[in-house]
Order: C-alpha cells, then sequence, then structure tokens
C-alpha cells in the first residue's frame, strides 16, 4: 500500500479552477500552483469530469510553464462518471469495464501532461461494477506505471470489500465535515482504519458558509468562544475538527483564494482539546453526546 505520508496534509481540490467556478487562465493556475507548493500543499485533486472534462487539460498546460519537479507535486485523478454535457452521451451513467478505465486514465495523462498519477479513483459506486473488470483495468494501468495506487471515492465499506476480492484499495474519498458526520457513524472511518486505508474528506467546510439554519445557528455561537481560544477563524476550526479525526484525514480543500489554502494550511497546526472538539460536535448536531 501507497505510503499516505507523499500526500499533502492539505490537499488542493481543482474541481472550481476552470468553468466551473473561477475560470481561471493558464497563467492564473501557473501562479496559483506555485502558491500552493510555497505553502505546502503539494497533493492537486482533479476529476476527468471538472470543467465539463477540460479542468485538466488548463491544469496540464499550467503545470508544463510552472518549472515545478513532478516528482514533488502529487496528481489525484477520478474516472467514471459519464455526463452528457462535454460528450456524446444520451444519458449519465457509470462506465467502469477495463479498457474504458484504461482509456480514462490515458486521458488524464495526456492532459494533465504526466506520465503517472500518483493515485486513479473511481469516482462514484455503480450498480453494475464488475470487480474482475475493474481489477483488469488497475492491474493494467499500474504494471505500466501509469498509476502509482488505486483507491475510490463515495463508497461504502462493502461496496470496498467486494472490490478488495480482486484488488487493494490504498484510499476512500468521501464527504464529511462538522455538518456532514455520517462517515464517522456508517463504518466507513472504521473500515479506512481497520485496512490502514487514505481517508481523504471533499467539502471539508460543509454547508457552514452557504446555508442559514438552526444547525450553523448553533455552530457559530460556540465558534465565537473558539476563535479567541485558538486565535483561528471558523474555517480553520472546521477543519480543525475534522483533523483530529484518529482515521488521519486528508482534507480537499476547493479554494481558489489564496489567502484561504494559506489558512487551510495553518489549521493543521492547531490541536483542538477533546472536550473543545465535543463542543463543536454538539452544536452540530444540538443535543449532548448520550
Amino acid at each position: 500500500m501507497q505510503e499516505t505520508n507523499l500526500y499533502s496534509k492539505i490537499i488542493a481540490g481543482t474541481m472550481t479552477w476552470g468553468s466551473w467556478g473561477k475560470r481561471l487562465s493558464i497563467s492564473e493556475i501557473t501562479d496559483l500552483m506555485n502558491y500552493c507548493v510555497e505553502v505546502g500543499i503539494t497533493t492537486f485533486d482533479h476529476a476527468d469530469i471538472y470543467g465539463d472534462y477540460e479542468n485538466e487539460t488548463d491544469f496540464g498546460k499550467a503545470y508544463a510553464k510552472s518549472g515545478l519537479d513532478r516528482s514533488k507535486i502529487q496528481l489525484i485523478s477520478k474516472c467514471g462518471i459519464q455526463m452528457t454535457s462535454g460528450r456524446k452521451n444520451k444519458v449519465a451513467h457509470y462506465q467502469y469495464d477495463a479498457d474504458y478505465i484504461i482509456w480514462s486514465a490515458e486521458q488524464s495523462l495526456k492532459k494533465l501532461q504526466t506520465d503517472y498519477l500518483d493515485l486513479l479513483l473511481l469516482h462514484r459506486p455503480s450498480p453494475l461494477m464488475q470487480p474482475d473488470e475493474i481489477a483488469e483495468g488497475i492491474q493494467k494501468l499500474m504494471a505500466d506505471g501509469k498509476i502509482k495506487a488505486f483507491g475510490v471515492s463515495n463508497f461504502s465499506p462493502s461496496q470496498i470489500a467486494m472490490l478488495e476480492t480482486r484488488l487493494s484499495v490504498t484510499g476512500n474519498q468521501v464527504e464529511f465535515s462538522l455538518t456532514h458526520d455520517q462517515p464517522m457513524y456508517d463504518g466507513t472511518f472504521d473500515d479506512c482504519i481497520a485496512k490502514n486505508r487514505m481517508a481523504m474528506s471533499w467539502s471539508p467546510l460543509g454547508n457552514y458558509f452557504r446555508e442559514e439554519n438552526e444547525q450553523n445557528s448553533r455552530i457559530k455561537a460556540v465558534m465565537e468562544v473558539l476563535k479567541e481560544k485558538y486565535n483561528a477563524d471558523e474555517s480553520q476550526l472546521l477543519l480543525a475538527f475534522i483533523l483530529k479525526h484518529p482515521v488521519g484525514i486528508y482534507p480537499v480543500v476547493g479554494t481558489a483564494t489564496k489567502e484561504r489554502l494559506k489558512a487551510s494550511m495553518e489549521a493543521v497546526s492547531i490541536a483542538l482539546e477533546l472536550e473543545d472538539w465535543f463542543v463543536l460536535l454538539e452544536a452540530s448536531k444540538g443535543e449532548q453526546v448520550p
């Protein structure tokens, strides 16, 4: 299994860098990549579908101009979702036959202008997954040196167990935050700890800044005290909450703003006290921990 300490503790999520968000120019992406590395963020999270299948191309052009040493950064990508935008599909679906997995990974390599991916993830589980087909594609990519490790995203422990009848699964990237804490209770993180699997969290800030509701009002009240105690802002405390979990979560931070990326890295050094962690959990749930 690949050593997880090869990845930066905060991962830069690139989903909003292109047409699905900030629409950064090639020069802006180059600048942002270099800034990430400057502040210690060396891992970049992609998916073939981001920006209607265009983000990887823009990132690859920026990487070619960046002057960055490939051995000093890590590239993650995902495959398996077939959208109707950006491709000639009559219906959105998942595709995980061996040939498609190989083709998709090779397309990502070409677009990213790199010889290998540090980690390839299956983006979402399909009801029609055949573990033999998936294993055939992944093993071929690994044998050819095109991917260093294999993992999944948004998979349940039982779905991973099915795949592991054929091949090893290095990590699982799932939605997890203070406001979306199901992976702590549905076996996802238990599975990662038990199997020494890398746990990654997408949307690590949850809906805290996006929605006004009773849950977030309760959290906000608690934050007023904790911000002063830890000399930290709300986003840093939200990250500190998930970083304290013993599974050793790697948050995938989706911002394209330099200041927020730097602040995210600074959150790694915040050591929430045990009772403060439970104060946040209690505020989120609206009731005492039983």
